[in-house]
């Protein structure tokens, strides 16, 4: 009895591995990677020494930018052009039809609401507010402060970070944040999100919860 117990402890936490590798690799994983936590607390810390509060880390947003820092790296939607504009990182391929909707977007904003419109399309209008985007891309890896130090030392998107200028008086209260490979994104929204607050991989109530604690639980 002992050994066939044994057996299915194998074999169940085989299944599971696999299962999660292969969800790592064509989906976000659904919680905060460090890196990812790391992002929001610079984009927090450095709002509050600016006489701004912390934006909640929504579920909605940090999925939204969780595919889109995938789509950008693996589908490259800011590599064509669109009436003699070139597609920049707030592009989305076709890759995923039933998720969202492509878009090439160009700097004369033309299609500004096929970003706006990400949060409710990937979230079946669970989220039902805008979204605006900063994004950031490099060589390597990239890292949280790399892409913080990016935005702000970029004058229109440290606007977005601490809402000046066109974004005065936004008082997000959503944001999320992607990091995969070459790409960062940062998400916020302009309403509260229904689904509530992301948490770090690893935390109970995370889709990345260790297997060894999954296992524990169901033969516990």
């Amino acid at each position: 009895m002992k050994k066939r117990k044994n057996v299915f402890i194998l074999l169940l936490s085989f299944i599971l591995i696999s299962i999660h590798n292969i969800s790592l690799a064509i989906e976000p994983n659904g919680c905060l990677s460090e890196a990812e936590v790391e992002l929001a607390q610079l984009i927090n810390n450095y709002r509050n020494e600016n006489g701004l509060p912390s934006v909640p880390i929504s579920q909605s947003l940090t999925a939204v930018a969780q595919w889109h820092v995938i789509d950008l790296h693996e589908n490259i939607p800011d590599t064509g052009s669109d009436h003699g504009f070139a597609c920049n990182m707030h592009s989305w391929s076709g890759a995923q039809p039933t998720l969202w909707s492509a878009v090439c977007y160009t700097s004369d904003h033309q299609y500004a609401q096929g970003m706006w419109n990400k949060p409710r399309e990937i979230t079946s209008n669970v989220y039902f507010g805008n979204g605006f985007e900063n994004a950031y891309s490099s060589i390597g890896q990239a890292s949280a402060r790399g892409a913080f130090n990016s935005w702000t030392n970029s004058p229109p998107h440290d606007a977005v970070i601490l809402e000046t200028g066109i974004w005065d008086g936004m008082n997000f209260p959503a944001m999320g944040v992607g990091i995969y490979e070459h790409h960062a994104v940062l998400w916020f929204g302009d309403q509260a999100d229904p689904q509530g607050t992301a948490v770090a991989c690893g935390s109970i109530g995370s889709n990345n919860f260790p297997l060894s604690a999954i296992l524990y639980l169901l033969l516990r």
